[in-house]
């Protein structure tokens, strides 16, 4: 009876994660947007974070500069990072530089999408759309897969 508990969890947990690793990329100009994710929100929280792959393979530089979703009231584009022991988290106001040749990961302890004011918290096996607008290349709808609260999207995707 254990063993068939726990082949049906791990099976299930296999289709979750086949679901979210099938995520497409998807393209806007000469930009690539791959492997997106947002972490699962504890309940009451007002607040996501959301992290994507971004590769430019154009010859011009572009920038992320504007993000929208049903799901939150106002999405901005952060950094987070350390100062001397305090975590410093603040809007990008002027956007996100994405090089031309480059690629530009957002990620948990950097560069991320963060949803504010949700009105439903992210449960894991959901998934989030969004909008990002980028000052060249235009806009495209992204679907971000819903992870686990401490999902570092390693196990969320295949690079």
């Amino acid at each position: 009876m254990l063993k068939r508990a726990f082949a049906l969890a791990a099976f299930g947990l296999a289709s979750l994660l086949s679901s979210i690793a099938l995520a497409d990329d998807v393209k806007v100009g000469n930009l690539t947007i791959s492997a997106p994710y947002v972490r699962a929100m504890v309940p009451g929280a007002p607040v996501g974070g959301g992290y994507v792959t971004i590769t430019n393979t154009g010859d011009t530089d572009d920038r992320l500069i504007a993000a929208s979703s049903p799901r939150a009231a106002t999405v901005q584009i952060h950094e987070m990072k350390m100062d001397n022991d305090v975590m410093i988290m603040r809007e990008l106001s002027d956007g996100l530089p994405i090089p031309a040749g480059k690629t530009v990961e957002l990620k948990p302890g950097g560069y991320h999408v963060m949803f504010l004011k949700v009105a439903e918290p992210f449960l894991q096996g959901q998934t989030v759309r969004a909008t990002l607008k980028f000052e060249k290349a235009g806009s495209i709808e992204v679907d971000f897969p819903v992870g686990s609260i401490a999902a570092k999207g390693e196990t969320l995707h295949v690079k």
